[in-house]
């Protein structure tokens, strides 16, 4: 007898909990537990791109907070900034800029970057200091560790994880597979 170990998403991704593109209804989803620090992130967030691109009204993809504070010391706080840009309509242009210019995470890269995109900076800083987005930053991490997430980035597919590389021909494998069994 043998024993199959599955991961799979414990909490589905809802308009109202994260920050999502596509369609809520899409035949398919794709979750990314990133973070902004992580260079194997980075290197994923163009094919999570293209993979919008392609895909189009077919798919929901949400992206969810992994920050790993342990060797990465400004993943949280980069976490946070995308929060706060998030919190002025702001989060996908964030979350672009953190991940095309990962190298400045410090404090005043953060507030350069909310001046770039023409935030209330007062508001941003604020919130920053504060730590205001802190608990959904730890929320959606919580929600990570709880789907057998311990590294990054890591996908799911329809609620399954996705346990091949992070790379445009294996992601689209594993959405062209979940189509088929939808």
């Amino acid at each position: 007898m043998s024993t199959t170990w599955e991961s799979v998403l414990t909490v589905p991704p809802t308009p109202e909990g994260d920050h999502i593109r596509g369609r809520p209804d899409a035949p398919l989803t794709l979750v990314e537990y990133g973070d902004y620090q992580c260079p194997f992130c980075a290197m994923a967030y163009p094919v999570t791109e293209q993979i919008v691109d392609r895909l189009g009204d077919d798919l929901l993809f949400a992206y969810r907070h992994f920050p790993l504070s342990t060797i990465h010391a400004h993943a949280a706080h980069a976490a946070e900034a995308a929060e706060a840009a998030a919190s002025q309509g702001r989060f996908w242009d964030m979350h672009r800029l953190l991940y095309t210019n990962q190298q400045r995470l410090e404090p005043a890269d953060l507030v350069a970057r909310a001046e770039m995109l023409k935030l209330d900076v007062g508001r941003f800083t604020e919130e920053m200091r504060r730590h205001t987005h802190h608990a959904k930053v730890q929320s959606d991490f919580l929600s990570g560790v709880h789907s057998g997430v311990n590294g990054t980035p890591t996908f799911f597919v329809n609620g399954r994880r996705h346990d091949g590389p992070p790379d445009l021909p294996s992601l689209m494998g594993s959405l062209q597979a979940a189509l088929q069994r939808s």
